[in-house]
């Protein structure tokens, strides 16, 4: 099916409403039972006021189809169709002369329903192509693990899409029993079952000063959601890893040119034999009790615990242990924190999450009354689980928050505060995190060149009256 914007006008002693009877046929002919019998979508209509004009948005098999169907608009005054698209999609293709956006021979999901999806479910989309959105702080509110729809999307390259019942993991290389397993295979192993929350390393990447470059991540590439599948160490054992294996590589379906690489990439990350084993590390084929979603891996991801979430590789066709460390781009050459320390360049990779707290309510700038308020908010961190939350009201001094729910080593914490605010005016609440391991969160993050980890302490203002 393809979408046409379509514009009637006629003169204004031609009207046809000003016939109630002709007036109610033309609804009747435009209702959408009728139309659908001529084989076509209405998405839209409406009236210029006062203009004699018409507008219509519709999805029909081609123009004539379309044109023949309006003929009796035609009879009445100018009829003309136009080819149109989403705004969905001139996004993705990256402009309204541009062509749709170009995945290659990969079977992939088409942008436009990606995006509009995204947008449908209330994420703040940041890039259509390849599609990246952020929860909105306000759908973090609410139950330990976050609806699918509203789980934060990350992506490098264009979404696979699988046929299920033709899906086969490889597990090869430096094994002694090379494994292919089906969807079916997998979901009849030895399952397991963890809550944990994902974040990407550039979440909070529009916080720092100066700018700097990549996806303009405010705070909410963030969720938590309950995972199912295969420990890792399962198939690592039905294997057999040899005594050289060192490293296990885990590649996804999703794949495309960066810069710098002559040939389209796969993405790609990998674990050393012992993180792999001894992490918490999955596969999982299920998210919320639920198969997963084509946004987030279906039909197989990776899920490691308290990592940042490049670590867990979306839509995984093969696993491969290596005696090398891997050098994929987006293992050797991105997710690194890079700082410039004494005049040197210092390099470290990207793992384990930082510790973070999240006011969740009150949002920014929304408006109070004086007297009894109360605070929430959410927190993490990779190293351990949350020890405590602090909140400062107005700059002052840090008071201790009350933890909610059962805490749970990978995923988030919730959090409230009940204080008092008798003054009026503008009025800063800030929250801090501290772990386990004794990680407290700073008040500014150091500053590095790719944008990562920064955990600086939230400020929000409320207005109190």
């Amino acid at each position: 099916m393809a979408l046409f914007v379509v514009r009637h006008q006629h003169e204004p002693d031609r009207c046809p409403a000003l016939d109630p009877e002709a007036g109610a046929g033309l609804l009747n002919y435009l209702s959408r039972p009728n139309v659908k019998q001529h084989g076509i979508t209405i998405k839209g209509e409406a009236v210029v006021q006062g203009e004699h004009t018409f507008f219509l948005i519709a999805e029909a098999s081609d123009e004539a189809q379309l044109r023949r169907f309006m003929q009796p608009f035609s009879q009445a005054g100018s009829l003309d169709i136009y080819p149109a698209s989403t705004c969905a999609m001139v996004v993705a293709s990256g402009g309204c002369n541009a062509d749709p956006p170009d995945v290659g021979d990969l079977a992939a999901v088409d942008p436009e329903e990606a995006c509009q999806y995204a947008l449908e479910s209330n994420l703040v989309v940041h890039k259509a192509h390849p599609l990246n959105c952020e929860t909105s702080i306000p759908a973090l509110v609410g139950s330990v693990v976050m609806p699918n729809a509203h789980f934060y999307v990350r992506n490098h390259f264009q979404i696979p899409k699988f046929n299920p019942d033709a899906f086969t993991l490889r597990v090869h290389g430096l094994v002694d029993r090379p494994l292919e397993l089906s969807l079916t295979d997998l979901r009849g192993m030895k399952s397991h079952t963890t809550v944990a929350t994902l974040e990407c390393a550039g979440n909070g990447r529009t916080l720092f000063e100066p700018p700097i470059a990549g996806e303009k991540w405010n705070l909410g590439a963030v969720s938590t959601a309950e995972w199912t599948g295969v420990p890792m160490a399962e198939i690592l054992d039905q294997a057999g890893v040899r005594p050289d294996g060192r490293e296990v590589v885990f590649l996804g379906a999703d794949s495309g040119s960066v810069a710098g690489r002559k040939e389209p990439i796969s993405f790609g990350r990998s674990l050393t034999i012992d993180q792999a084993h001894d992490n918490g590390v999955m596969l999982a084929y299920a998210m919320n009790g639920e198969g997963l979603p084509v946004q987030h891996g279906f039909p197989l991801r990776v899920i490691v615990p308290g990592w940042y979430a490049v670590a867990s590789v979306k839509w995984l066709t093969d696993v491969e242990v290596v005696a090398d460390p891997y050098d994929g781009h987006y293992q050797a050459e991105k997710y690194w924190y890079e700082w410039e320390r004494n005049g040197d360049s210092v390099r470290e990779p990207v793992t384990l999450m930082q510790v973070r707290a999240l006011i969740t309510d009150p949002g920014p700038g929304q408006e109070v009354t004086c007297g009894d308020v109360t605070i929430r908010g959410v927190a993490w961190s990779g190293a351990a689980s949350v020890a405590r939350v602090e909140v400062s009201v107005g700059r002052g001094d840090w008071h201790q928050a009350s933890l909610t729910g059962e805490r749970k080593r990978h995923s988030w914490q919730w959090w409230e505060l009940q204080t008092r605010i008798d003054e009026p005016g503008l009025v800063s609440l800030r929250a801090r995190a501290i772990d386990l391991a004794g990680r407290c969160q700073p008040d500014q993050a150091e500053w590095n060149r790719n944008g990562y980890g920064n955990n600086s302490v939230q400020e929000v203002t409320l207005k109190v009256n």
